[in-house]
């Protein structure tokens, strides 16, 4: 896994969730063959032994189980303590979703069928919003009680948390209140970690202006996962093969920021090389 990657010209990659324990002590052997930085580690990282696919919303910091968020606690220590053994500044991470909103799936099929610009739409758009502000702050709350002790372990690892934006309504936090989240984490130690795809997803729906928001929450990002976005929905495909406005977002992108190529694994390489080499013509 980790040749294939240098094979294609990159000297840094992201371990991301879904890698298992018994492939790690792999990674660590290929770091000691082979001269690459670990850019981040997307949490969780191992995978969690009990989980049997790859899914890093298995435990979430917004659970109503106390045991799920401590349990969520526990192995974002254990990622960030991989973050410090692999040389890796940042550690990516979900805060959850309020499971109980069934919210995204009926406001994406209204779309898909062209009725975004419908009062209907709208009417079901606006219920949404306001059916997340009832319990909003209740989410919150269970997962800066957990973000918390989290970001503080990061700093005494060398670590910073990318707290990254979601794709899904039911996310938290909701984009607006992104910035008055970040300012109840240590900021020495936490930061925001923007999605592309996500956000242009958001956009899609008319929950944001991927624009405006990226500009808006530029002063603490310190990270960001490249991707495309074909119309609504469809992410993870390769830069410029969709409609993701990439010459207006990347000049609002701090010098210092990480960028990551966060591909679908269905990506074949000519098209990652080929978006690499549009990439370094337009912002290098």
């Amino acid at each position: 896994m980790v040749e294939e990657i240098l094979s294609l010209g990159f000297d840094s990659l992201e371990l991301s969730h879904g890698i298992r324990s018994s492939q790690l002590e792999g990674v660590r052997q290929a770091r000691e063959r082979h001269e690459f930085q670990v850019s981040s580690i997307h949490n969780f990282l191992p995978m969690p032994i009990e989980v049997l696919t790859d899914s890093p919303d298995c435990y979430e910091f917004t659970s109503h189980r106390s045991k799920d968020r401590d349990r969520a606690l526990r192995l974002t220590l254990s990622t960030i303590e991989w973050a410090e053994k692999l040389g890796a500044p940042f550690v990516v991470v979900h805060t959850g979703r309020i499971r109980s909103l069934k919210l995204t799936a009926r406001l994406r099929k209204m779309v898909e069928e062209g009725k975004m610009h419908t009062r209907e739409f709208i009417k079901s758009k606006l219920a949404a919003v306001q059916a997340r502000e009832k319990v909003e702050e209740l989410h919150t709350s269970r997962i800066l009680e957990v973000l918390t002790e989290a970001v503080d372990y990061a700093g005494k690892h060398g670590v910073k948390l990318g707290i990254e934006n979601r794709e899904y309504c039911e996310a938290v936090p909701l984009e607006r209140n992104f910035p008055n989240f970040l300012q109840r984490l240590n900021p020495d130690h936490s930061g925001y970690w923007h999605d592309f795809g996500h956000a242009q997803i958001k956009h899609n729906l008319g929950l944001i202006d991927h624009v405006q928001h990226l500009e808006k929450m530029a002063p603490r990002l310190i990270g960001c996962h490249i991707h495309d976005t074909r119309p609504p929905f469809r992410d993870h495909c390769p830069p410029f093969t969709g409609e993701t406005p990439f010459d207006q977002l990347v000049p609002l992108l701090p010098k210092n920021c990480a960028t990551v190529l966060e591909m679908s694994p269905r990506t074949e390489a000519s098209d990652i090389l080929k978006s690499v080499e549009e990439w370094n013509k337009r912002f290098k």
